[in-house]
């Protein structure tokens, strides 16, 4: 295997058009020969960020707040690529992403200057129309401010509707960025 790979959906459809750029996006990973994980935030048990500061304490749950990110966590760490996966909602990533995301922060907290692992990440992304300006804002600053590497982003607009983008040109897209990992 070539990359560790983690996929945090962010979508509340299981079945959704997320759901679809992320299986495109694994199947072509996968015969590359990478390793996927995928995470399906909705049916996680994850509580917001609390701003404690008091994560960092045992790198094998970091995190005061005991909850399902511990599953994430050990998968995160071992991971060359995250890849975040979301629909658009208001003009941004949707609320179960941005909550584990968050919660990410107990490990850079194991570091004494907080410094967060370093990683090459992807952006999927589906949307009812193609407003994608604050969410790439986000996510490139994202990007310089926690030093990782962005290596592709998929953004999918104009399906609303759960199947909107079969057939869509942004599936082979996600494939291809997907086998382009070696």
């Amino acid at each position: 295997m070539n990359k560790k790979i983690i996929v945090l959906n962010g979508s509340p459809r299981k079945l959704g058009n997320t759901a679809a750029l992320i299986a495109a996006f694994t199947k072509g990973a996968e015969e590359s020969r990478n390793q996927v994980s995928e995470f399906f935030l909705d049916s996680m048990n994850i509580g917001g960020c609390k701003g404690c500061f008091g994560g960092g304490k045992n790198p094998d749950s970091p995190c005061v707040q005991k909850d399902d990110m511990d599953k994430i966590y050990p998968v995160y760490k071992e991971a060359d690529i995250i890849v975040l996966a979301t629909p658009l909602y208001y003009w941004t990533i949707s609320g179960q992403l941005k909550c584990a995301f968050d919660r990410l922060f107990a490990v850079a907290e194991c570091n004494p200057d907080y410094r967060n692992p370093k990683k090459e990440s992807v952006l999927l992304m589906a949307a009812e129309g193609n407003g994608f300006e604050e969410t790439l804002y986000w996510y490139d600053n994202l990007e310089k401010h926690l030093a990782w590497k962005s290596i592709g982003k998929v953004l999918c607009g104009g399906v609303m509707a759960i199947g909107d983008i079969k057939g869509n040109e942004k599936l082979e897209e996600a494939r291809k960025l997907g086998a382009s990992i070696q």
